[in-house]
């Protein structure tokens, strides 16, 4: 495997998993009616209480956990395994993903008018991956075997 294609794994697997952990955070304070610290900006509550913060029912947040789980997934199995099919998710997942992130942020500056602390981590993690998707496009793959 070429030192590249270490590199954009290894991003893909930290970025992946420090989303992760943000949004399972989100997603236990959510489901414990727990108050957020709110670092450096306020309005955390106001945006993860607003009528934006569940779709169809489901915490944004756990929706988030999901993404960033089967991105970290889908890169170890990869690293693991080298199939292709598995690289297409890395390639593709990170655009619904930054599409997902604009939205919010959005909403968040426009709509609710509140920013978020751990919705900004999440928005900066989603586009480090998105970014890492197009350096997989623009290579046009991943050396498995270098």
């Amino acid at each position: 495997m070429s030192r590249t294609s270490k590199w954009l794994l290894a991003g893909f697997a930290v970025f992946s998993l420090i989303g992760f952990l943000d949004a399972v955070y989100l997603t236990v304070q959510h489901y414990n009616n727990g108050i957020l610290p709110c670092l450096i900006f306020s309005g955390c509550d106001k945006v993860t209480s607003s009528s934006y913060a569940k779709v169809a029912g489901i915490p944004v947040s756990l929706l988030g956990a999901g993404y960033y789980f089967i991105v970290l997934v889908s890169t170890i199995l990869y690293f693991d395994t080298g199939n292709k099919k598995v690289l297409e998710i890395l390639k593709n997942l990170p655009i619904a993903g930054f599409a997902a992130t604009l939205w919010f942020l959005f909403l968040q500056f426009f709509i609710i008018k509140a920013i978020c602390f751990y919705c900004v981590v999440s928005a900066i993690i989603s586009t480090a991956l998105f970014v890492l998707a197009i350096l997989i496009r623009k290579t046009g793959r991943v050396a498995y075997n270098d």
